[in-house]
């Protein structure tokens, strides 16, 4: 967790995010201390250095008083192409392993018009729902790798096996 940004200008701050190639999805929440001034929200941007070193940043969305916090995607966005964003005139510092995530305060009417980068936007599923799934996948997996043949098992009368067929039918 990141609770001390950098002040850039008196209405941009931005995060430094060492070895981003690593990550793959970026929270960013409001701590509850500082609310944002009536009518204003924050506009998030990812920056990355791209091949030749040259800062590319792309919006990922926002977030305001009312909805605090959003989880971003962004492992798929190190291959694309940047957009308009505020911090364009700032020479910040960019090395080759750090990005930076970026928050612009603006009025809210500004953000419901931009329009964020479609590959940020984190899985609609419900999360319960994948993890269920990822954990069966992980449990079948599991159990799969103590499998037999019946030739290969040794008749024990205190141990119940079960096919895997009948787990795949569940």
């Amino acid at each position: 967790v990141q609770a001390a940004p950098q002040q850039v200008a008196e209405d941009k701050f931005v995060f430094d995010l060492p070895e981003y190639e690593n990550i793959n999805h970026v929270v960013v929440f409001m701590l509850g201390t500082i609310p944002f001034p009536d009518g204003m929200g924050g506009s998030v941007y990812f920056c990355y250095p791209d091949q030749s070193g040259m800062a590319v940043w792309q919006l990922l969305g926002f977030v305001t008083n009312e909805k605090p916090s959003a989880i971003f995607k962004i492992s798929g966005l190190k291959s694309g192409k940047g957009s308009q964003h505020p911090f364009g005139a700032m020479n910040l510092p960019q090395t080759p392993t750090v990005a930076q995530i970026g928050i612009s305060v603006e009025l809210l009417e500004n953000l419901a018009q931009q329009t964020p980068v479609a590959s940020a936007a984190v899985s609609s599923v419900d999360s319960f729902t994948e993890f269920t799934q990822k954990m069966l996948d992980n449990f079948y997996n599991f159990a799969s790798s103590f499998a037999v043949t019946q030739a290969q098992m040794t008749p024990n009368p205190s141990e119940a096996f079960i096919p895997a067929n009948v787990v795949l039918k569940w």
